[in-house]
């Protein structure tokens, strides 16, 4: 996997929508601060966060946060918590569950030795150049039937 030149950060890419105030802004991105290692690993000029609350400190308030990283579909995750600092939490945690869900669909399954070394996309490139798939590792041969 590539590193990212301009990495977002909560900070930089989180807007306050209804229900909340520019002060507020400071304090929700502080609660949000955990969601920098799971967003560092999209571009910062294409990811946006979006967190807004209906009936703020009423019963039934729902707090909203949307995430929107280019390429990808947009997530949204909510809570009815009627706590407004745990809704935050609730949401902020749901998110970070999501991102990982995505990421972990897009990575190659069952074989971590190509995940992590990134083998997997330049052996399929080469491919799809050829129109077949790639060629086994021959020094892995017989490691399944052992």
């Amino acid at each position: 996997m590539s590193a990212v030149a301009n990495p977002a950060t909560v900070a930089g890419c989180l807007r306050v929508g209804a229900g909340f105030s520019q002060g507020d802004r400071n304090w929700i991105a502080e609660q949000f601060a955990t969601l920098d290692a799971r967003l560092a690993g999209f571009h910062a000029d294409a990811t946006e966060l979006e967190v807004s609350v209906k009936d703020r400190e009423a019963r039934g308030q729902k707090v909203t946060l949307e995430c929107w990283v280019a390429g990808r579909q947009k997530i949204v995750t909510t809570s009815s918590e009627e706590d407004l600092h745990a809704a935050l939490n609730d949401v902020r945690d749901d998110l970070r569950r999501r991102l990982n869900d995505a990421k972990t669909r897009q990575e190659p399954r069952h074989n971590k030795h190509l995940r992590d070394n990134g083998l997997v996309d330049a052996g399929a490139d080469q491919a799809e150049e050829r129109d077949e798939l790639p060629a086994a590792d021959p020094s892995r041969a017989d490691a399944e039937t052992v």
